[in-house]
């Protein structure tokens, strides 16, 4: 950690810097040549704003950590707001006018900027939270390298930075579009009092159990949930139960554009299809992974889908 405090700073002057540093060297070189008093004088005060500024963004930077939150879940072509938790750690010195740049390289494309974000003031010893706007490009691992941490206090003559290494990674899914799901294509209907499948409609409710991430909220029975100060949902058996399959082929195609649509078409068709209380399972050429619903399978069924290949298979795949 202390090693982020320590020197070299980057020092840049802005277009009001080019201009403040001619016009000294102009007063300056009149001085030489005049030797008249006032211009030394006025010589003295511009550098000592020159002073000043270094002294006083050195001030405003000393003390900068920066923590950063990822979102849960990143898809390609998608914004999402990345938190960024700015802390002013000097004891009675506040920072001013802080930019924070998060630097990422995503897949084997160069490293870019992944957003900013600006703090006006930070007082000692606070902490600010400020979010920017990341929209990966494609899917697959994402690695967040390092902080820039810019500031233009006090006179906006020099930009002064220094960089924090921060390390991180985190997977983005496929590009997700809107897909229609028919209302009564595999659906819970009523309360939980029966459930369409494919081909018809199945039995009444046998029972109950405790409420699980995915469920639908029609199936909860409100007089044991309310009795119990627990969520219990109705259990079913189905005739025909909703088990849909989402298959993508993987052999005998080429890395490309039309593969990466087809991923992007399959993700799609999974989050719609569980969104719609289905049990959706997912084939490839290579691996499959059984019929199931909720937040978990959806999550393990993208996360596969993030990373697959053409002609290759991964170790988590259910065989």
């Amino acid at each position: 950690m202390r090693r982020w405090l320590q020197p070299p700073r980057r020092l840049r002057p802005t277009r009001a810097g080019w201009v403040f540093c001619g016009l000294s060297f102009g007063v300056g070189f009149a001085a030489l040549n005049t030797g008249n008093n006032l211009l030394y004088l006025v010589l003295a005060l511009m550098l000592a704003f020159l002073v000043l500024s270094g002294v006083m963004s050195e001030a405003a930077l000393r003390g900068i950590r920066v923590r950063r939150r990822i979102p849960r879940d990143l898809f390609a072509g998608s914004s999402t707001g990345v938190g960024l938790e700015i802390s002013n750690h000097q004891p009675r010195v506040p920072a001013f006018a802080i930019v924070v740049e998060d630097r990422v390289i995503e897949a084997e494309q160069p490293e870019r900027a992944a957003g900013r974000a600006f703090a006006l003031r930070i007082d000692a010893g606070a902490t600010e939270l400020r979010f920017y706007q990341f929209s990966p490009t494609r899917r697959g691992v994402v690695k967040f390298l390092r902080f820039q941490v810019y500031t233009r206090f006090p006179f906006g003559l020099f930009s002064k930075s220094l960089s924090i290494d921060a390390p991180a990674e985190s997977l983005v899914f496929p590009a997700v579009e809107p897909v229609r799901i028919p209302p009564n294509f595999g659906a819970a209907r009523g309360g939980g009092e029966s459930v369409a499948g494919p081909h018809g409609t199945g039995a009444n409710a046998v029972g109950l159990r405790e409420f699980r991430d995915g469920d639908s909220i029609r199936r909860i029975h409100w007089r044991s949930s309310l009795r119990h100060r627990q969520l219990f949902v109705s259990e079913v058996e189905s005739e025909n139960e909703a088990e849909i399959e989402v298959r993508l082929k993987t052999r005998g195609v080429r890395a490309g554009e039309p593969f990466e649509q087809r991923v992007s078409w399959a993700a799609s068709e999974i989050v719609a299809l569980l969104d719609a209380q289905n049990r959706v399972s997912l084939s490839t050429d290579d691996s499959r992974f059984p019929a199931d619903s909720g937040t978990r399978h959806r999550a393990r069924l993208l996360s596969f889908l993030a990373l697959v290949e053409p002609e290759t298979g991964h170790p988590w795949a259910a065989p």
